[in-house]
């Protein structure tokens, strides 16, 4: 009787043994392996599906949860080298009646990667209108957001399809005239000067690199393991001479400006948010949007770098929802006057 109690008590230990020690095996070995894990259980928890739609050979993934509904749909777009997923953060504090897209942009993650395609703002811009299309998400006018780079196409969107939104969202968005130089600017500045073109802060190609650029986009400063780090590094690096071409193109002549280019044209109720310590694209971008699109609104988050999504997802969250409602109140009280 003894015997068959340490028989069960071995088998039990066992039991929990074995996955603590795929757990810590994973973490050490193979972190890029449980970061995908990572993503996956998110999804899952949030209710997110994974689905791709096609434009005659070319292929979008995203991420959907719900169904049009009476409320706008909302579409996410992400920033540079970064991927739909980086949404979640966010999703996670959005009401579950609302339909949610986010989208892999042009040659990220899941969606068409092609030496061949133009990867400039204007190039993107393309992209993602053929996406919409793809998924008829325009027969109603949707809720367009978008931050960074894809702050930048949301905008250059919003101005060139301004019947397909109702409203756009801009988070820390590219493509202006900064007032102020960044952080981020000024590196590049002397990188230009050194003439080192392969050190772009924003592609790191070690765990410490990867540390650094963390911080220059975050003001919150997360203790990160160096093995987490290796494994994002790891996940990046096999697409990082993608990133290279990717960032030439959205730096260059056609691209720079993009935003700025096209404010004046942007007529749709637009909400501004940034994060006051953002090292990547200086705050004072902020007051050039709000001086050229009439009636917009900004919300300037304290204690915030570049990475608003991640650092404050439930104000981001909370900002888009109110922003939104607003708009659909004073729409009812036109009606009623």
């Amino acid at each position: 009787m003894d015997l068959d109690i340490v028989n069960m008590f071995l088998i039990a230990v066992g039991t929990l043994l074995i996955p603590i020690l795929a757990f810590v095996a994973s973490f050490l070995l193979w972190p890029a392996a449980l970061i995908n894990v990572y993503y996956w259980y998110w999804r899952r928890t949030l209710g997110m599906q994974v689905k791709y739609a096609s434009y005659g050979n070319y292929k979008f993934c995203y991420i959907t949860r719900g169904r049009p509904g009476p409320k706008p749909s909302i579409l996410m777009l992400h920033g540079f080298s970064a991927h739909k997923d980086m949404w979640l953060t966010v999703v996670k504090f959005l009401p579950k009646n609302l339909h949610l897209v986010c989208v892999d942009m042009p040659g990220h993650e899941g969606t068409t990667r092609s030496a061949l395609d133009d990867y400039t703002i204007n190039g993107q811009v393309k992209r993602i209108r053929q996406f919409v299309e793809s998924i008829s998400l325009n027969k109603r006018p949707f809720h367009l957001v978008g931050t960074s780079m894809g702050g930048n196409v949301a905008g250059v969107y919003a101005a060139q399809y301004p019947s397909d939104i109702c409203c756009l969202s801009l988070v820390c968005p590219a493509g202006l005239k900064y007032p102020n130089d960044s952080e981020f600017f000024k590196i590049l500045k002397e990188v230009e000067k050194s003439g080192d073109k392969q050190k772009i802060p924003l592609i790191p190609k070690t765990s410490e690199e990867m540390g650094e650029m963390l911080r220059l986009c975050s003001y919150v400063r997360f203790k990160i393991p160096r093995q987490v780090l290796q494994g994002l590094v790891d996940v990046r690096i096999p697409h990082n001479e993608f990133y290279r071409k990717l960032f030439l193109d959205i730096v260059s002549e056609n691209s720079r400006h993009s935003l700025h280019d096209h404010m004046d044209k942007i007529k749709v109720p637009t909400q501004i948010i940034w994060g006051k310590q953002d090292q990547v694209l200086d705050v004072s971008g902020a007051d050039v949007l709000v001086k050229s699109i009439p009636g917009s609104q900004v919300e300037i988050l304290e204690n915030c770098g570049h990475s608003v999504v991640m650092e404050r997802p439930r104000k981001t969250a909370k900002l888009l929802v109110d922003f939104s409602s607003s708009l659909k109140e004073a729409e009812n009280h036109k009606k009623h006057d």
